[in-house]
Order: C-alpha cells, then sequence, then structure tokens
C-alpha cells in the first residue's frame, strides 16, 4: 500500500502548471485516484482502469495502442526507452500496469516525446492519445535514423586524398596569392626590385620581401593573404631572382595540384547531397588550423563503433569552391541535407560556421558544439545560438556542447543509431527541460510562462491564419 505523501513524491517530476495531464496527480487531485494507486502493487492497472483515473482528472482517454505503445512495449524509438527510469523487462509481460515505477516509467516516455517532437507536453498527449500503434510507430519513424540502411550503402571511395600539409592552400587567401597572375610571385618579385636599389648585395628571407619595407602599397590589403599562403617558405634566404623562382616553384604546384583535388572533392560532395549524414562547420584562419581540423575529422569519422555506418561526412580541410558566393550556396545546402551538424569553435568567433549552426538548429537538427574546456560554460550557457526555434513546429532546440573529443564521437553514434539517452528535469511548476545524460546538455525546454505558452502555440497552431 502506497500512501498519498509517497504517491505524490514520485510523481512530482510530471507535476506542470497547465490542465490536464501535468496535473492529474497533485495534492488536490481525487482522493479516489490516491486509492487507486495505492493499491497497485496488487490489483494492477489496466488500460480501461488508467482511463477512468483520467477522465476523474479531466483529462481525455487514451486508445488502446496508446496504452500498449507507451507502457506495454519497449519499441524501436528514437533513443533508447529502456535507459528511461528503472526499466524492467517484466513490465513487457501481460496487459496492466503492475506498480507505481511502472506507471511513472510510460509517462516518463510520455513527457520525453512531449519536449522531443512537440515543445508541449499537453499537446503531444492530445496528438497521440488516440492514435493506433501503426500510427504512432510512423509517427515516430520519421524522426529516427535508418542504420540498417547507412551500414547496407557500403563505403565511399571517389574522395581525392590532399597531403594534411597542403590542405591550407585551398583557402581563399591561397587562391587569391597563386591564383590568377600570380600576385605573391609578383609583389615578392618586385620587392627584391625594391630591396636591390637600397641594398647592391646580400640575401634576405622571404618574410622580408613581405615586410612594409619593400613591397609597394598596391599590395597593402593583400599582405595578410600573402604572409597566410607563404608560411611554408617564409624563412627561406633568397639572393636573386632566380632564388625566389626556385623557391616559390614547389609551393605554387602544391598549390595547383591541392585546389584541383578540392574542386573535385566539392563535385563529389555535391554528387552525394541527398545521402549526407554530418557537415562540419567550422573556421580556419591559419596553417595549424587546417592541421587541428584535419586531424579532428579523422578522429572523430574513424571511431570504431561508426565503421559499420559508412558515415558520408563533410571535410571542410578538402574541399573548395570557385568563388564565395559559390561556397556560401554550397555550404547552405550541405546544412540543409545533412543529418547532423558538428559545430567546431575556434580561437574565435565567425559568422559563417554561427551561421551554419543556426540554421541547421532551426531546422530542428541535432547539433554537437566542440569547444575548449575553458570555453564550455559560454556555449552550453551564454552562446546564443546554444537553444533556437525549429521554424517548422515551434520546438526549442538545444545544441550538444562538450569539450571532450570522445563524447563528440559517442553522441554521434548515439544519433544515428538511436541511442540516445535523455533525463527529464523539473525545475519548477510547468517549467521542464530534457538533458542529454552524457554531455549534461539541455536540448529542450517548456517554459512555465503561461500567457507566453499559449501565445506562442496559439501562432504555431494556427500558422495559415
Amino acid at each position: 500500500m502506497h500512501t498519498k505523501e509517497e504517491i505524490l513524491q514520485m510523481f512530482d517530476l510530471f507535476r506542470g502548471n497547465s490542465v490536464g495531464i501535468e496535473t492529474w496527480i497533485t495534492p488536490k487531485t481525487d482522493e479516489d485516484i490516491f486509492n487507486t494507486l495505492g493499491n497497485i502493487d496488487t490489483t494492477l492497472l489496466g488500460k480501461s482502469q488508467l482511463n477512468q483515473l483520467l477522465i476523474l482528472s479531466h483529462e481525455a482517454d487514451i486508445s488502446d495502442d496508446f496504452f500498449k505503445y507507451y507502457w506495454m512495449s519497449a519499441p524501436k524509438h528514437t533513443y533508447n526507452v529502456k535507459l528511461i527510469y528503472k526499466f524492467e523487462e517484466e513490465w513487457l509481460k501481460g496487459d496492466c500496469i503492475k506498480s507505481l515505477e511502472h506507471l511513472k516509467w510510460g509517462l516518463y516516455r510520455l513527457y520525453v516525446d512531449g519536449l522531443l517532437y512537440f515543445g508541449n507536453i499537453r499537446s503531444c498527449y492530445r496528438e497521440l492519445r488516440n492514435k493506433s500503434y501503426e500510427e504512432l510507430s510512423l509517427f515516430f519513424r520519421k524522426y529516427r535514423f535508418n542504420d540498417l540502411e547507412l551500414e547496407k550503402r557500403g563505403p565511399l571511395h571517389l574522395l581525392k586524398n590532399i597531403d594534411k600539409e597542403s590542405r591550407f592552400l585551398i583557402a581563399e587567401q591561397a587562391c587569391k596569392s597563386y591564383g590568377a597572375n600570380q600576385p605573391l610571385k609578383q609583389c615578392l618579385l618586385e620587392s627584391w626590385n625594391n630591396y636591390i636599389k637600397k641594398n647592391s648585395k646580400g640575401k634576405l628571407k622571404i618574410k622580408d620581401l613581405l615586410s612594409d619595407k619593400y613591397f609597394r602599397k598596391k599590395y597593402v590589403d593583400k599582405i595578410e593573404a600573402f604572409r597566410f599562403s607563404a608560411i611554408d617558405i617564409l624563412e627561406q634566404e633568397v639572393k636573386s631572382i632566380t632564388d625566389i623562382e626556385y623557391v616559390y616553384k614547389p609551393i605554387e604546384e602544391k598549390f595547383i595540384q591541392a585546389r584541383k583535388s578540392a574542386q573535385q572533392n566539392t563535385r563529389y560532395y555535391l554528387s552525394m547531397v541527398n545521402d549526407l549524414d554530418v557537415y562540419v562547420a567550422t573556421s580556419m584562419r591559419d596553417k595549424n588550423d587546417f592541421l587541428k581540423m584535419a586531424d579532428f575529422c579523422d578522429e572523430i569519422f574513424s571511431y570504431h563503433k561508426l565503421k559499420n555506418l559508412n558515415i558520408r561526412y563533410f571535410d571542410p580541410t578538402i574541399s573548395s569552391a570557385d568563388c564565395h558566393e559559390d561556397k556560401g550556396l554550397i555550404e547552405c545546402l550541405m546544412v540543409k541535407t545533412a543529418k547532423v551538424l558538428i559545430y567546431c569553435a575556434g580561437k574565435e568567433e565567425s559568422y559563417g560556421k554561427d551561421a551554419e549552426a543556426a540554421m541547421a538548429l532551426s531546422l530542428g537538427k541535432p547539433v554537437i558544439f566542440y569547444c575548449e574546456p575553458k570555453s564550455l560554460s559560454f556555449y552550453r550557457d551564454v552562446h546564443p545560438l546554444s537553444r533556437l526555434i525549429n521554424f517548422e513546429n515551434g520546438v526549442a532546440v538545444g545544441a550538444i556542447v562538450t569539450d571532450k573529443i570522445n563524447e563528440v564521437k559517442e553522441i554521434l553514434y548515439r544519433l544515428l543509431t538511436n541511442n540516445m539517452d535523455y533525463e527529464l528535469i523539473r525545475v519548477k511548476k510547468g517549467f521542464f527541460k530534457l538533458k542529454e545524460n552524457l554531455t549534461g546538455s539541455i536540448v529542450r525546454i517548456q517554459t512555465d510562462n503561461v500567457f507566453l505558452r499559449e501565445t506562442f502555440w496559439n501562432y504555431y497552431c494556427n500558422k495559415s491564419a
């Protein structure tokens, strides 16, 4: 026999501030409901009895299949339902709820689904309560990733490899330096002539030729791009134009080959756009950024658990476009079609990757923020992109934030195999949060501000009005 106090304590997690399912069990609940639930261990609770208790609390009843889906089965879902609240296999045997823990497990799942796919728990209940088992399965299937199809499609072999040391040469700064009319080379040659005019003999380093002591004013807006592009030869000493051309030639050839491969890779990425799994958003401002990002992608996508999924992912260190306008269009298309976006925070903020993360969150896609430990709190709790609205359905979508690369790998695996692990948190009456358990990130919320909630959902439920 469970006392009223015990029942209230156990179900306090679900207590909201709207009518219906959120206020089903409160101190003001009908005493007959407490008496029935108090004896649940011996009398059990079937669908008919549960409906009677719901109606006594001024909530609509449920279908046989809704009862079966949430309390009598552990279906394939978008997360592992067996990780939800103390699950026991024994609960799935028979056709009745066997304990308060069993009852809580089904309610817990309903609240998680409400936050994940409706942003409003009561709306979720009202929408799903009369559906058949098949309808419920089909509803959630559209949110599942088909991991079996990922495995069956086989590996991808078309992408061209680019030596990591040369990948920085696909950057726009390098294209401006080594491209049409070879402005970097022209600057070096003209700087050498200026040097010779002032010094009859001697030698100096390439980096000195790119100092404001020697280059002409017409190059002032390009000099940073030149220094970026020539980083591998900056310390080389030259004593003639012949030396300059000798030093310049190998790096120019590396640029030509890297750019050719990167442009071909972009065509391959576009050819697989309907099959793209992961888009990696970042900003790379120097050669070291390219090297770090190349290593990051290698480590993430070589994760042993992902091997059989044959992941199609966009590696920003091996792809380039003809111009920055094309680059923007290509990246927008990839964000739109990718299943998951990984946001890699850099040394400083970047409009490009922020815009891509915002776009993905606004499309309702899972977004993983990877950052340095010192920035974790900022990206998880302060950054304006940590939570945005899915424009299609109004659900508040939060990013999954971590400073551990192993957690990025594991979260990606869990997402693509529908094995996420969530915890429901009630901050206060009516204010619910859904936490992703590996990183502690808040991925969904329901506000306790009733006026805001009603205004918000009145708009989203009547968008055509």
